[in-house]
């Protein structure tokens, strides 16, 4: 399947005892999960954020890979490479705008950079207060919360959460420049990298 020629996917991610899995599937035409175009598995509490996207579930072949420049950095970039280690884009978080609500910038080469930030400043914040509230911030946020990809005003992709209490989200591409990989990659750090 190429991947480049999808607009829709859909990320699970499944919470176990050492590890975060992801998986990543092509859109079924009908608005749910088809192939798995990608799997991952995120140790928690490494030091140097190191994070694998390979093809299937079996690990035999990388899709791409994101690595934290610093370690434990706030506002650390992360390199994007592709499965021979070749490098397809960087993104990062930007720290000042991301007190506020989640923002991030992605930069492929040739193509103009992307802001991607959380669409509703209002959940954004209520969020922030969540996580700091006794015993409240342990359950999970309840609200639903979404992500825009605007390069300059116009919206290039979306990453929508589709259920409250489980990681389901739907990423939609209406940019045919930008690279998936990068965008899948992306879309993972939005979850796996979001408390940091």
């Amino acid at each position: 399947m190429d991947i480049q020629q999808q607009h829709r996917f859909h990320l699970h991610q499944k919470v176990t005892v050492m590890v975060n899995r992801y998986e990543v599937f092509a859109d079924d035409g009908q608005g749910e999960p088809g192939p798995l175009v990608a799997f991952v598995e995120q140790k928690r509490m490494t030091f140097k954020e190191q994070v694998t996207l390979y093809t299937d579930a079996g690990k035999q072949s990388v899709l791409a890979a994101f690595r934290a420049r610093k370690v434990i950095d706030l506002a650390s970039a992360y390199d994007v490479t592709d499965g021979e280690g070749r490098q397809i884009g960087v993104f990062g978080k930007k720290f000042g705008q991301s007190l506020l609500r989640s923002t991030w910038q992605l930069d492929q080469p040739g193509t103009p950079s992307v802001t991607v930030t959380e669409r509703n400043e209002t959940i954004a914040l209520f969020r922030r207060l969540w996580d700091f509230l006794p015993w409240v911030g342990d359950i999970p946020f309840p609200w639903k919360y979404h992500f825009d990809f605007l390069r300059d005003d116009t919206v290039v992709a979306t990453f929508d959460k589709k259920t409250r209490f489980r990681d389901h989200y739907v990423l939609t591409v209406s940019d045919e420049t930008l690279d998936r990989r990068l965008l899948l990659a992306q879309a993972v750090a939005l979850d796996a990298l979001q408390s940091r």
